[in-house]
C-alpha cells in the first residue's frame, strides 16, 4: 500500500481541481467524524484501484467512500462514480482488507457540490454492500 505524492496527482488533474478535490475528502472525513465515525486510512491506492476514505462506523462495519467534488452542477455528481469504478473501489476493498478480520462492509458515495466555503453533501450509503 502507497499513499499518493503530490506530484502523482499533479499529472492526473489540473492544480485546481487537486485542490478543490483534497478539500472535498477532508470535509467529506469531517462529515463522517461527526456522525461517529473513525477514519482508518485516507487515499489508499493499489495498482487495482483506489480508495479515498476508509472509516470505521460505531459498530464495527468497515466503510469504504468513494468522494466525488464538483464546483458546480453542470454535471451529476454522483452519476460520476460509473460501474467501472465500483468495481476498482470494490477490488482495492478487497486487497485492503485481505489478512484483516471478518468485518461488515459497505461502500458509500459522498456527493461534494462546492457551495461557498463549505459543500452540499448528498450521502449515498450501501451503493454496493456485503460482508466479508
Amino acid at each position: 500500500m502507497h499513499f499518493h505524492s503530490d506530484h502523482q496527482l499533479a499529472t492526473k488533474r489540473p492544480r485546481h481541481k487537486q485542490a478543490l478535490g483534497k478539500r472535498g475528502e477532508a470535509y467529506a472525513a469531517r462529515y463522517l467524524r461527526e456522525r461517529g465515525a473513525t477514519i482508518i486510512a485516507a487515499n489508499v491506492s493499489y495498482r487495482v484501484g483506489e480508495i479515498d476514505l476508509i472509516a470505521r462506523e460505531a459498530d464495527g462495519t468497515i466503510v469504504f467512500v468513494e468522494v466525488k467534488t464538483r464546483a458546480n452542477a453542470n454535471f451529476g455528481v454522483a452519476e460520476a462514480v460509473t460501474p467501472q469504478k465500483l468495481a476498482r473501489l470494490r477490488k482495492a476493498a478487497a486487497q485492503w482488507l485481505d489478512g484483516k478480520p471478518l468485518s461488515t462492509v459497505r461502500f458509500d458515495v459522498i456527493a461534494l457540490l462546492a457551495h461557498g466555503p463549505g459543500f452540499v453533501v448528498e450521502h449515498f450509503k450501501g451503493v454496493e454492500d456485503g460482508s466479508r
